[in-house]
């Protein structure tokens, strides 16, 4: 068994976090909102009655006795599993450099709340059926996916210690082609679920072939699952997949140009504090100085509650890749909208223009100083007002 990631040594990531750090030590002073703005809790939409089969919902009542607190150190034990059919050929340590780096992108999204510490057991455990037949398709079932867990678990428990782990990967030789994806699983209440050296093992990520596709945030993606987080993807196939949120947060387009969390999911999660969001639940207007979201202090969003159920955010972005937009970045909240069907939209500033070459539908998202957003039927306007390299000033109005 080997150990990996342990505290922080001075990597290039890191620096380039002490780097931000001191841009926003040079940037302007946050500017203090002006208004009467209310209480962050105003803001703070109900979840919707799921139960246990969702990965999760947008509103801020997360039940904790279903998904793992997001917070502190999390022990993550990896395995690494071949099949009759499809021995492995290369070392467990391959596929493991795939994920491993996934643990420091999540910390430094999670702006050093959360922590994965993955202990890779790097050994082949044997699965006592074909590859074929673990069927591995969309539309896997919670019980058909349980039972390769409890065998993969089975075959690596005479050399590996489960009792030391909040959660487990498994990860599948890339012989085994059959494993094509890459589900979250998690324990359903009143059942035995999977159990191994005492322990029940409610938080599970088994890995397939698209880990050989996507980068390392597949990690904080099917992790984030596992917090209770959807899909921002849209699940129908009659359409493009990634419509609702394009690449701006990782629960959708996994590499996107930009992808890190909606400062929504930061608050959701409890890395960003409510003294970091201003909400306008009532009529009146904000003017406020957001801090991107890549950094982690200052003021993250302005919330406008519009209903039950419903809010806009704005937010400013700043980190990405290529030519894609950066600037404030306003979307709409509808906790009562299940995973798949868009409970997040962002708001297109551009909608009719054609992306930078490198970037993606909805990558020229942001409004730009100077722009606004409006919903006349809901009564709410965002103006950015200014920008600077790290953050966006914008006033929010509800009537």
């Amino acid at each position: 068994m080997r150990r990996i990631h342990s505290p922080r040594p001075v990597t290039p990531a890191l620096l380039a976090a002490l780097l931000a750090a001191a841009l926003l030590l040079c940037a302007p002073p946050a500017r203090a909102a002006t208004g009467t703005a209310d209480g962050a809790s105003r803001c703070a939409l109900p979840g919707s009655s799921t139960g246990w089969t969702d990965e999760g919902n947008e509103g801020h009542d997360t039940d904790y006795s279903v998904f793992r607190r997001p917070t502190g150190a999390i022990s993550v034990g990896m395995i690494f599993v071949d099949f009759p059919d499809a021995p492995a050929t290369e070392s467990p340590a391959s596929d493991a450099a795939r994920i491993t780096p996934g643990a420091d992108w999540l910390w430094y999204a999670s702006y050093g709340n959360a922590w994965l510490s993955i202990s890779q057991n790097q050994r082949w455990a044997r699965m006592p059926h074909r590859s074929t037949d673990y069927g591995f398709a969309r539309g896997l079932t919670h019980e058909t996916h349980e039972a390769y867990i409890k065998d993969a678990v089975a075959a690596a428990d005479p050399y590996v210690d489960f009792s030391r782990y909040d959660m487990l990967y498994v990860v599948p030789t890339r012989n085994a082609s059959a494993v094509s994806f890459s589900p979250t699983y998690i324990y359903e209440p009143g059942t035995r679920g999977v159990v191994a050296d005492g322990n029940r093992l409610k938080w599970t990520v088994t890995f397939g072939q698209d880990m050989w596709r996507w980068d390392h945030r597949l990690v904080a993606h099917e992790s984030a699952h596992t917090f209770g987080l959807p899909d921002l993807y849209a699940f129908d196939a009659a359409d493009d997949a990634h419509r609702f949120t394009g690449g701006w947060d990782v629960m959708g387009l996994i590499d996107g140009a930009g992808s890190q969390y909606f400062a929504w999911h930061s608050w959701k999660l409890g890395w960003t504090a409510d003294r970091q969001v201003l909400c306008r639940a009532r009529a009146g207007s904000d003017t406020v100085r957001l801090t991107a979201v890549e950094y982690g202090s200052g003021t993250k969003m302005a919330v406008v509650r519009t209903g039950p159920t419903t809010a806009y955010v704005v937010e400013s972005r700043r980190e990405r890749s290529g030519a894609c937009a950066t600037g404030a970045l306003v979307y709409k909240v509808d906790s009562s909208v299940p995973t798949g069907k868009g409970p997040v939209r962002v708001m297109d500033a551009n909608p009719s223009a054609t992306p930078a070459s490198g970037c993606r539908p909805l990558d020229d998202a942001p409004y730009r100083a100077g722009r606004s957003f409006t919903d006349p039927a809901a009564g709410v306007r965002i103006d950015v007002l200014s920008a600077d390299a790290s953050g966006d000033t914008v006033r929010v109005t509800k009537r």
